[in-house]
């Protein structure tokens, strides 16, 4: 019922909005990271309503304090008007008499937006295909967002030709002009961002890759724990960023700028004195180079959330370009 309602909307709005065979929508609205769940109360308040909450408001790997995947409001079906119709990211969770269904659909009701849509039979079913689903759904919202972000965050970004270290180590990142540059040498970068409430931080560098013992994570922490103790001193004589040892740090593969890489998800403090916060690496080798480019993010904001801050480093270090 919900597919058949969302193409109805849409072919009216062809209808009232085409002007020279382009569909005009109204800018969507709400911030990075959060999800608007259209279903019933009742199942709201419910069995589905607490699959549904563990999946979404499921806690971000490697910060220092839990903070949900989203930030999540629900509405019931009925009073989904105009005013949430504008909302980026919405689920939609319902039954439907003839099958279980699971399928997206963008900018219906505004641009830009995602909208997903998870039905089932009865209680069970339906329970059973959000389960089915939940990596989807997570990793749907999250890509659409960071693709966002990733567009408004690097429009007024540097040249990546001004900047020493890239022209010499052969790879790029879209840094936004909110960072200023702290040290390029041509075999470190290094751009933080102030705020009221912190900074964000970016840096990269390289090393040597010899033998496949170089890509172990202690042995990547171990060279960038040697790295920041040259380059980003603490506060007082003798102290330096380094990873925190106590706290395990979260590794997953993935491929960046078409290149497999890892991603690893940590704490960092600083030696002998009580700064810290979240920070996140990907380590990039390349074979041919006979290196490993490390590019990592970290942040510090003490007394704040910082889930969102961890996201916009994220986004700007995946706009990496090697050659």
């Amino acid at each position: 019922m919900l597919k058949k309602y969302s193409s109805l909307v849409l072919v009216f709005m062809l209808f009232i909005s085409c002007k020279d065979d382009k569909i005009t929508l109204v800018d969507s609205t709400g911030r990075i990271n959060h999800v608007l769940i259209v279903m019933k109360n009742s199942d709201w308040q419910g069995k589905i309503g607490d699959v549904v909450r563990e999946i979404i408001a499921s806690p971000v790997e490697g910060l220092p304090q839990d903070e949900p995947q989203f930030s999540i409001n629900q509405v019931a079906p009925e009073t989904f008007n105009s005013l949430f119709k504008r909302t980026r990211n919405i689920l939609f969770v319902g039954y439907d008499n003839q099958k279980n269904n699971f399928y997206a659909n963008y900018n219906i009701y505004a641009s830009p937006q995602t909208t997903l849509t998870i039905l089932g039979n009865n209680e069970e079913e339906l329970i059973a295909n959000i389960n089915k689903h939940q990596k989807e759904i997570i990793s749907t919202f999250k890509n659409k967002d960071l693709a966002l972000y990733q567009h408004k965050a690097t429009k007024d970004a540097y040249n990546p030709k001004s900047i020493e270290t890239f022209n010499k180590l052969g790879f790029t990142l879209k840094i936004p002009k909110t960072y200023n540059r702290v040290e390029d040498n041509g075999d470190f970068v290094w751009y933080r961002n102030n705020f009221t409430k912190g900074q964000m931080n970016i840096f990269a560098f390289e090393i040597p890759y010899e033998k496949s013992e170089d890509l172990e994570i202690k042995n990547i922490i171990s060279a960038t724990d040697s790295i920041t103790k040259k380059y980003i001193p603490g506060q007082f004589e003798g102290t330096y960023m380094m990873a925190e040892q106590r706290f395990t740090p979260i590794v997953k593969s993935l491929e960046l700028s078409s290149k497999k890489a890892t991603e690893i998800r940590g704490l960092w403090v600083v030696k002998d004195d009580f700064m810290g916060g979240p920070f996140l690496s990907y380590a990039i080798p390349d074979k041919a180079n006979h290196r490993i480019i490390i590019i990592e993010g970290f942040s510090y904001s003490p007394a704040t959330k910082k889930r969102d801050f961890v996201f916009e480093l994220e986004a700007i270090l995946k706009t990496i370009k090697l050659g």
